[in-house]
């Protein structure tokens, strides 16, 4: 934004200093005049500052000196206002100086200087340490940005590249039966698909572009479950779901899908057969939770704590079917983060994960 040229900061104070000063001494003086000479008999001129020492002997003090005495005192004021301000603020406004060029250079692109003002706590250092502290949010975001539109690049490159090598092998090969090659061209199209699917809605998450409404989790999970019932089925795994009503405020399509994600991967990451299911919606004083444990190899923290990362799919998977684009928990992530909740990854003793996602419990007014 153009603005026109004006005063320094450090000016504005320097004069409001000296006008302050200048204020002072000539209300002092006028307090001077009023209660003490007013009055008195003049006598000789003072002809220096120092003739003000005499200025509460009558005899030789009036009206008439008491004026050029004062004009000195507010001249001499003026210029040691005008001196002592412009130091003071000079000193005082040096962070400001120093915070101002951090901002510089974090608006030319140098995200990873810091500003680490120095000193005890004033607004000053608040400031500068909120602007740190902003800076390291922001540099590790477009960090993340960066490694997910890598990681998206890859995986959107893999359908493709295969879906071009299929392609080369039928234009080499025109004898070749068309039946196997559109089945496998088919379920490259559907893997692609699902990934871009997938990338929008979690753009859609991260930028909170949803209506929030009340809605009820517990019903959510019975939703979810029965969805997927078909698919616990043909793996064996069972389903088992518990707890009260758990009202919160979001999306219930956003609310769904992180649902689904959870389950879903429950079921794809489970026992080769006779596997387990356990999905818990709980009321807190101020939050509700939504739990999805399942069984299966022990996980260790290292990879536990990657699991929520886009594209990691952490081990490898039990089902071959289902198998997901890597976006599943990151999606789970931002659609808690999006509602203000928390997701917690925890590997289970017996085995697997037990995932956890908190949310705002919803007002009591707004309840059914």
């Amino acid at each position: 934004m153009d603005r026109a040229p004006g005063l320094s900061v450090r000016l504005k104070l320097t004069l409001s200093y000296a006008g302050l000063l200048m204020l002072a001494g000539a209300l002092l003086l006028a307090a001077v005049w009023v209660f003490l000479l007013r009055g008195v008999p003049a006598g000789a001129l003072v002809p220096n500052l120092s003739g003000l020492l005499r200025a509460f002997d009558p005899h030789n003090f009036g009206p008439r000196v008491f004026g050029p005495a004062a004009a000195e005192v507010l001249a001499f004021l003026l210029v040691f206002g005008l001196l002592g301000g412009w130091l003071l603020a000079g000193r005082m406004l040096a962070p400001l100086a120093r915070i101002t060029d951090g901002t510089r250079m974090a608006a030319n692109g140098s995200l990873s200087h810091r500003i680490r003002l120095p000193g005890r706590k004033d607004e000053f250092r608040e400031l500068a340490d909120a602007f740190d502290a902003m800076l390291a949010r922001l540099e590790a975001h477009i960090a993340e940005q960066q490694r997910f539109a890598a990681n998206a690049s890859h995986e959107l490159r893999t359908p493709l590249a295969i879906t071009q090598s299929l392609l080369d092998v039928a234009r080499n090969d025109p004898a070749r039966g068309t039946g196997e090659l559109i089945e496998r061209l088919r379920a490259v199209n559907a893997r692609a698909i699902d990934l871009t699917e997938a990338l929008l809605l979690l753009s859609r998450a991260d930028q909170r572009s949803f209506t929030r409404e009340h809605v009820d989790l517990s019903l959510i999970v019975e939703e979810a479950t029965e969805t997927l019932l078909p698919l616990a089925e043909k793996h064996g795994v069972t389903i088992e779901t518990s707890g009260d009503t758990t009202p919160t405020i979001g999306s219930h399509a956003l609310l769904l899908q992180m649902t689904t994600n959870l389950v879903h991967n429950a079921i794809v990451h489970n026992l080769p057969e006779q596997g387990t299911v356990w999905v818990t919606s709980s009321v807190h004083p101020k939050s509700v939770a939504l739990t999805v444990e399942n069984t299966g190899e022990k996980l260790t923290p290292q990879l536990v704590a990657t699991l929520a990362e886009p594209f990691q799919r952490g081990t490898k998977r039990i089902r071959t079917d289902h198998a997901g684009v890597g976006l599943g928990l990151a999606i789970v992530k931002s659609i808690a983060q999006a509602h203000d909740g928390t997701l917690t990854l925890t590997a289970r003793d017996a085995g697997r994960l037990r995932v956890t996602v908190q949310l705002p419990a919803a007002p009591p007014h707004t309840g059914r």
